[in-house]
């Protein structure tokens, strides 16, 4: 295992994406794949976006990666399947298994969020999804490169949807972008969040290292949906999950992929106080790393 981080959380405080791996002490980066087949500028400060469309573009940017020592490790997806335009949604995902193939990044992040969500049972969803999973899979079968379903959103934190669909699709190429926040989010208790997390160690194909501080009389309770997030989510080392408990889990079920930071307190705070949140959050994981 190794420390990665979220793209989106290093041009603002650090300036660009490869100064802000530079600072945290890290190489490895999730990059975000958008429709259009860009993924964001290692060294832009405004935002800008490199295109991901062709062999030639994509070799483009692996040579320039490679100049800064920058090693992305993830693509991240907000398809919808439950878009009127699956073929679309399809594709979509195809075009981004092919551009991780070559350069050589061994997971994707799938978003569980579906758009008819509130209008299907949960059969239908989950076998709907996973007939979606299967389709990319057809189409796929010859690339190295596997696909997390993130527990994302009011349905797809559900570990009842999660187990059907992961059951229903049934292959080595698909399990979980395991989300360590969002089951705390969605309102589980914290006991119940460590047994979940537990739970799908080991289809874990990569991560996202979240976490929240919650009073102590909400810790271990079952709350709405979203409650309290905006003021609560916290660095790694504050938050309530048990940071070194999950890389442990992860260790002991065979997953060698990445921790990769997410945190989404880091907007309550100045620049020069992002930058010591992130850095801390590294090290925090790199920490419970050699403990595991």
């Amino acid at each position: 295992m190794y420390v990665s981080v979220r793209d989106a959380h290093l041009p603002g405080p650090f300036g660009s994406i490869h100064a802000g791996l530079r600072a945290m002490g890290i190489e490895h980066v999730e990059l975000n794949y958008d429709r259009d087949k860009t993924v964001p500028s290692l060294d832009s400060k405004d935002g800008g976006r490199e295109s991901l469309a062709n062999p030639t573009a994509i070799e483009h940017y692996r040579y320039k990666a490679d100049g800064y020592r920058v090693k992305p490790c993830s693509l991240l997806l907000a398809n919808n399947f439950g878009a009127q335009d699956l073929q679309g949604e399809l594709d979509y995902v195809i075009s981004a298994l092919r551009a991780a193939a070559q350069m050589e990044i061994k997971a994707i992040r799938i978003d569980a969020y579906l758009s008819t969500q509130d209008q299907w049972p949960l059969e239908k969803r989950a076998q709907h999804f996973a007939d979606c999973m299967k389709k990319i899979l057809d189409a796929t079968s010859s690339l190295d490169v596997t696909m997390g379903i993130e527990n994302h959103g009011h349905k797809g934190n559900e570990q009842e949807f999660l187990d059907a669909v992961l059951d229903a699709v049934n292959s080595d190429r698909v399990g979980m972008t395991l989300d360590t926040g969002n089951f705390y989010w969605y309102g589980y208790p914290l006991k119940r969040v460590h047994e979940i997390i537990k739970h799908f160690a080991v289809r874990t194909k990569h991560t996202h290292m979240k976490t929240i501080n919650f009073p102590a009389d909400k810790r271990n309770i079952q709350r709405e949906v979203g409650w309290g997030y905006g003021e609560y989510c916290s660095s790694l080392r504050e938050g309530d999950i048990d940071i070194p408990y999950v890389v442990k889990e992860l260790k002991n079920a065979g997953y060698t992929g990445d921790l990769c930071v997410e945190n989404e307190s880091l907007g309550r705070y100045d620049k020069e106080k992002q930058k010591a949140i992130l850095i801390d959050d590294a090290a925090y994981l790199a920490q419970s790393l050699k403990s595991a």
